[in-house]
């Protein structure tokens, strides 16, 4: 039910989904007064959700500082948090790789670095459809198709969001690695929810965030004023990160 519940707000977060609200109104609503404010309300929050600068900020906020490699040392596991990372064409017997995939490129990396030992991928469907397409399996296929060992990989295929992830993460942890050294591997924007989750489950991680959203602060004038449709997308994962940071503080995950 949570899932669900989950998938729903993300839906009703999304910026793109007040754009289209106010779109619709505009065409329902029959008052010259009303309509024009309407429109007035629907330019600016275009103009504004568009914009690059306001969201680079708002993420910087937000994000968690990426840690350079020189400065790690060697951990027992390295634990990747999977999520919208891999599909598969059964048809074609290939993988299609999409969002997020920057945090499974760093755990390899890591891996053949030596900073760390094992990798646990923690992920299953996250799919209100596909239910048995599980992206921890299909990782974990893909990494020893490129050499690396299947003793080396563990994984959690039953997680649908981070609260499980932390859950399953640690029980596995507690029972074969037990006293170790982990590192989480995750997105930028969303490792403060996600150490927040583990912590909850009495297990310290040391946090390294991958694929940020936001790089230096930028002055040209194309950047400061001409809309981006990207920028509307990143509000989208910010606004669904935030809400679901607290979110999980009123459910007790964090």
């Amino acid at each position: 039910m949570f899932f669900l519940f989950s998938k729903i707000l993300s839906f009703i977060f999304a910026p793109f989904s007040w754009l289209i609200g106010m779109m619709i109104a505009l065409l329902i609503v029959k008052n010259p007064k009303r309509k024009k404010r309407l429109l007035i309300t629907l330019v600016v929050f275009t103009l504004f959700f568009s914009n690059s600068v306001f969201i680079d900020e708002a993420l910087r906020l937000w994000e968690f500082p990426v840690t350079k490699n020189e400065a790690l040392g060697t951990y027992d596991v390295g634990v990747v948090l999977s999520g919208g990372m891999v599909t598969e064409d059964t048809r074609l017997d290939r993988l299609t790789f999409q969002n997020n995939t920057d945090r499974i490129l760093q755990a390899v990396d890591l891996y053949k670095a030596g900073h760390i030992k094992k990798i646990l991928i923690s992920g299953g469907s996250g799919s209100l459809v596909y239910r048995n397409m599980l992206e921890s399996v299909l990782l974990k296929k893909y990494f020893v198709r490129i050499g690396i060992p299947a003793a080396d990989i563990l994984i959690d295929s039953v997680s649908d969001n981070t609260h499980e992830n932390a859950v399953n993460t640690a029980k596995i942890l507690n029972a074969e690695f037990a006293g170790g050294s982990y590192l989480l591997i995750t997105s930028a924007f969303h490792m403060r929810r996600s150490l927040a989750c583990f912590y909850k489950q009495g297990l310290y991680l040391h946090p390294y965030a991958t694929n940020k959203l936001v790089g230096i602060r930028r002055w040209d004038i194309g950047y400061l004023v001409i809309p981006s449709i990207e920028s509307i997308g990143y509000w989208e994962k910010l606004i669904h990160e935030i809400a679901g940071y607290i979110i999980y503080d009123i459910k007790g995950y964090i």
